[in-house]
């Protein structure tokens, strides 16, 4: 019988920052610009062995962007899926008081920020999963509150 072989890499969660390090951009009086409260991290979809080859940029398709609006972390693609715009640039906002979207500030593109859909045509905005976890406690790290999550992405699978 021969082994099955998966093209899709293993999807790998990698460590962000902690909740605290993520100020709340529902509370920005500017207008919920989320590059005044966000990490943008490149977390390339290639192996780490072949990206120490060569002095290699990051491009916006590999790169996450991260921020809290009004109490929950959102994890996306930083690269809109329409004109490949960042949306770090971007700007957040209410949906019928039932979720969030995100603006794209070059084309006007709207995505919800709890679906990804797009509301035009049929590009979806690529959600990464978020967890939560308890930190590991040090000596050193005592000063810090033990309710301050880690927070750890990692890329959606592909479709």
């Amino acid at each position: 019988m021969e082994a099955s072989k998966d093209p899709a890499q293993p999807r790998i969660w990698h460590l962000v920052g902690r909740v605290s390090q993520f100020p709340d951009i529902g509370d920005d009086e500017k207008g919920c610009q989320v590059l005044s409260g966000c990490k943008t991290l490149s977390i390339p979809k290639t192996d780490v062995q072949e990206q120490s080859q060569g002095n290699r940029f990051s491009d916006l398709g590999d790169q996450v962007l991260v921020f809290k609006y009004k109490g929950f972390l959102h994890a996306i693609d930083n690269q809109c899926p329409h004109s490949a715009f960042p949306l770090k640039q971007g700007n957040v906002f209410d949906i019928e008081d039932l979720g969030a979207g995100i603006k794209c500030f070059r084309h006007g593109w709207k995505f919800d920020l709890f679906t990804g859909k797009g509301d035009r045509g049929s590009h979806k905005l690529p959600l990464w999963d978020i967890e939560l976890r308890d930190p590991c406690v040090s000596e050193i790290d005592e000063k810090l509150s033990s309710t301050d999550k880690e927070v750890w992405v990692r890329r959606p699978p592909q479709s």
